[in-house]
């Protein structure tokens, strides 16, 4: 990427030679061109939110600035391309979605990320740091910035305009106001289960900002929960938990089972938790934010329940299901099995077969399949 600072060599995290998807798009280079053109000083604490892959952190790591993601690969991105731009170990701090922001904040600049909400939930718990001198600078590509989005930024920081856009990038600009009553963070979202769902009847779903579907049961985990496993062993893992709503589902029905809770997602695990927890569940379980199931010993599992995103940001991509479907079989014991859900379209039945050797369509709808891979 060729920046005002350098031309950093970046990469995606997990790195892939064959991964055509770039680390960075036209909306960070727009950013950057910005802060060098208009001489931006960035000699206070600089706060960069929802950096994708760490390319505007590392453009910028000279000037030591904090940066805030709610993306487990992300981060690990940002550690391999500052590392690869020999930028010395804690010249950029790295911190989650779910840890307590800087104190005060004299530049921030924000990476509009997919999620509204999350974006909205930021902003609420940035905003005390923020004050009138802080320059507010926000990126994303056209089609990702819509009016809902400039309306978060005014109601919440301070009177807001755009930019013309180049090369289908736009930034925001944002002059703070202090005196502006801002209003309550509404996350994370509490809501309760409907009846017919199995064990999780009725029970408490807990939403940080920024997980799928916040503020109801999506129809394809319904689906999931109605075609769960009976007795599906001992140690089960629920991969790409989101909320946890399936793990809970597991536990409540089988309180002798181990679930580990996995997701790439911060804000998606602190959910998991939070929703564990509030179903009173006596049995054990395990929340780990990380890339899959990368550091599950081999051969240690009976069951993965498993509902794979096929998007990264805003491509459309397998590349996730199939790092899961092989985690998931290393991981398996023999005899373990794999039960997914997922859109008819994608078509996982081929995956699962290539790699599994086997592939059981469990139900299905015009909408939805669940499927079993067994490892022989």
């Amino acid at each position: 990427m060729t920046t005002p600072w350098g031309e950093p060599a970046l990469t995606r995290f997990p790195e892939d030679p064959r991964d055509r998807l770039r680390a960075w798009d036209a909306s960070d280079e727009y950013l950057l061109r910005h802060l060098a053109e208009e001489r931006v000083p960035l000699d206070g604490t600089v706060v960069v939110v929802g950096d994708r892959w760490g390319a505007l952190v590392t453009a910028l790591a000279a000037h030591r600035p904090v940066q805030i993601t709610d993306s487990h690969l992300a981060q690990e991105a940002t550690r391999a391309n500052l590392a690869r731009a020999g930028v010395e170990p804690g010249a950029v701090r790295l911190l989650t979605t779910q840890d307590p922001p800087p104190e005060r904040i004299d530049v921030l600049l924000v990476r509009v990320p997919k999620s509204l909400a999350l974006l909205e939930d930021q902003l609420l718990r940035l905003a005390p740091a923020v004050h009138a001198g802080t320059v507010v600078v926000g990126t994303g590509m056209v089609k990702e910035i819509h009016t809902s989005t400039l309306t978060l930024f005014e109601r919440i920081l301070g009177p807001t305009r755009t930019s013309l856009a180049e090369k289908k990038a736009r930034l925001i600009f944002c002059a703070p106001d202090p005196a502006l009553e801002r209003p309550g963070n509404p996350w994370p979202y509490v809501y309760t289960l409907p009846d017919g769902i199995g064990a999780a009847a009725g029970g408490t779903v807990v939403n940080h900002a920024g997980v799928f579907c916040a503020d109801r049961l999506d129809i394809g985990t319904r689906f999931f929960l109605h075609h769960l496993p009976e007795g599906g062993g001992r140690r089960v893992v629920d991969l790409g938990c989101g909320n946890g709503v399936v793990g809970t589902s597991v536990a409540l029905a089988d309180p002798d089972a181990e679930v580990l809770f996995v997701d790439e997602s911060f804000q998606a695990v602190a959910s998991a938790e939070a929703t564990y927890k509030a179903n009173g569940v006596s049995g054990h379980a395990e929340f780990r934010v990380g890339d899959g199931l990368a550091g599950v010993p081999s051969g240690s599992v009976d069951l993965v329940l498993n509902n794979p995103p096929f998007h990264s940001h805003q491509a459309t991509t397998d590349a996730t299901a199939w790092r899961m479907f092989t985690g998931a079989r290393r991981a398996l014991r023999p005899g373990g099995e794999l039960w997914v859900i997922g859109n008819r379209h994608l078509g996982y039945h081929v995956k699962l077969r290539k790699l599994f050797g086997n592939s059981r369509l469990v139900a299905s709808d015009p909408k939805f399949v669940v499927l079993k891979a067994v490892k022989r």
